[in-house]
């Protein structure tokens, strides 16, 4: 008798263990279980390793070589700024950031007016 109760309780863990996993996976990958937000980014950091040598500490261009970002978003929307980080312009080239770290930094820019 004790050794089916145990068997019982064994797999009642098990299960319940196993229903609560999914949502612990969701979490630490930022959504909420409806597929369309995105993981959290760190944006700043994204900006300093792969902006700041070309555009500036403070995207501001002094002692960079691409332009100032300091106000992108006043002139240019965020669908156009992530075009330019997706496929380049100028001397920028094309994808030095890609997938959802491009996606907030169009954000993140396009906030910037």
């Amino acid at each position: 008798m004790k050794t089916k109760f145990l068997a019982i309780m064994l797999g009642a863990v098990l299960v319940l263990g196993a229903c609560g996993g999914d949502k612990a996976k969701e979490e630490d990958k930022g959504t909420t279980g409806t597929g369309t937000e995105t993981a959290s980014v760190d944006v700043e950091k994204v900006v300093s390793t792969s902006c700041i040598a070309c555009h500036g500490g403070n995207l501001e261009l002094k002692g960079g070589v691409g332009p100032d970002l300091s106000k992108v978003g006043d002139h240019m929307s965020e669908t156009e700024i992530h075009d330019v980080i997706i496929n380049g312009r100028g001397s920028m080239p094309p994808g030095l950031i890609k997938g959802e770290e491009a996606d907030a930094v169009a954000k993140w820019l396009a906030e910037k007016k």
